[in-house]
């Protein structure tokens, strides 16, 4: 069996690495360097705490892997488990929380539902008297997206999988309705690779990908930001990374007692282009993003600096799930995660491999995450998106 995956970010990786591991001849072109477009730009971010059952059964099974991922690849990823908090201001999203952390416990994730005082215990600055409810994971967390790319890409290399950076795939090749391979440039130079199935793990390229073989996905490039500031007051490295669900603030700590804050604050949501767009922060952006922060926890304020920041990309659906599919025969698309490839890898590279194997996976039900639920009305619905 010869695959090609196209794109080399953390899904893509992860799929070369579970496609070697079943035995095919797994060849990966990515057009930069490896893990250089989103997932170098991830908060790095791991919850179980998802609105959607499908997304909660993608976490459950990726944070297992991500708990042993050092004893399995011999790489540190640096997976801090200090939760994630999540906040209700209004009564009704208080109620949702409380059946979402139901259902995800029903699934076998540890989520607590919390009134407002409980959550100091694990964010102490939290300002209670604008919220109404918090569900608690402890289990969730971050880890160092980079790190995990290194792991996976010398964990393919080992299982003999060729691992080609600044590589392009220019155009897709098919006979009659199957696609059979492609042309891939470097340095100037085009080649045509003939192989039994393509992956198409290109993130915020996907839809131009999709293009090439005359079919359409619905995933657009949405820029997101974030910025590294200090806090008036130290965040302990054990605070949780903390989300108020209504306004779309979060903050998390970082080493030393500086912290991440972002969030999106504006209907303003527009496609960008994935070659060209601004990928330096906005102080005017951050400025509201460390306001955000400061009215749910008295760790921020005016005395709060901003160092730096980046803007990076989400390859966004219109119901913030992703499209894991065969597309078309010999073309298996893993793209439109919607700000959560990072976390959901290595579920999704089990599943692409099934896929190409078997025709089909038990992890999950996949044709939910097929791209016709946009068509025959029935798409998922993920509200717990930051």
């Amino acid at each position: 069996m010869n695959v090609l995956v196209c794109g080399g970010g953390i899904v893509g990786l992860a799929a070369a690495h579970a496609l070697a591991e079943r035995g095919a001849d797994v060849t990966l072109c990515e057009q930069g360097s490896l893990g250089g477009g989103s997932t170098a730009r991830s908060a790095g971010g791991i919850r179980s705490q998802f609105s959607t059952r499908i997304n909660v059964e993608l976490s459950l099974f990726s944070k297992a892997v991500w708990n042993s991922f050092e004893d399995q690849f011999d790489v540190d990823i640096g997976f801090r488990t200090s939760g994630y908090l999540f906040l209700a201001r209004s009564e009704s999203v208080a109620e949702r929380f409380r059946d979402d952390a139901q259902m995800q416990r029903d699934l076998g994730a540890e989520t607590e539902f919390l009134d407002p005082a409980a959550a100091t215990e694990v964010c102490p600055e939290l300002k209670t008297d604008r919220f109404r409810a918090a569900t608690f994971n402890p289990t969730d967390g971050f880890a160092d997206p980079n790190l995990a790319v290194q792991g996976y890409a010398e964990a393919a290399r080992d299982l003999g999988a060729v691992i080609r950076p600044k590589t392009a795939v220019t155009a897709i090749h098919q006979s009659g309705d199957r696609v059979v391979g492609v042309d891939v440039v470097k340095n100037g130079t085009t080649e045509r690779i003939d192989v039994d199935y393509v992956v198409n793990a290109t993130g915020a390229w996907s839809s131009r990908f999709a293009d090439m073989a005359g079919t359409t996905l619905p995933i657009s490039p949405r820029r997101r930001q974030i910025a590294v500031v200090d806090p008036s007051k130290r965040v302990p490295e054990s605070v949780p990374l903390t989300i108020d669900m209504e306004t779309g603030s979060y903050f998390r700590p970082e080493r030393d007692g500086a912290a991440l804050v972002g969030g999106h604050f504006t209907e303003n949501d527009h496609a960008v282009n994935p070659d060209g767009y601004d990928q330096s922060m906005e102080m005017a952006w951050a400025a509201e993003a460390v306001e955000g922060a400061a009215d749910c926890a008295a760790y921020f304020g005016p005395e709060t600096r901003i160092k730096r920041g980046w803007a990076g990309l989400y390859a966004v659906t219109p119901d913030n799930h992703p499209i894991i599919e065969e597309t078309l025969p010999g073309l298996v698309t893993a793209a439109g995660f919607s700000g959560h490839g990072f976390q959901h890898a290595p579920a999704t590279a089990r599943i692409v491999s099934d896929l190409i194997f078997d025709g089909d996976t038990d992890l999950v039900d996949v044709s939910k995450l097929a791209a016709d639920r946009f068509g025959n009305g029935s798409p998922l619905d993920e509200q717990s998106v930051a």
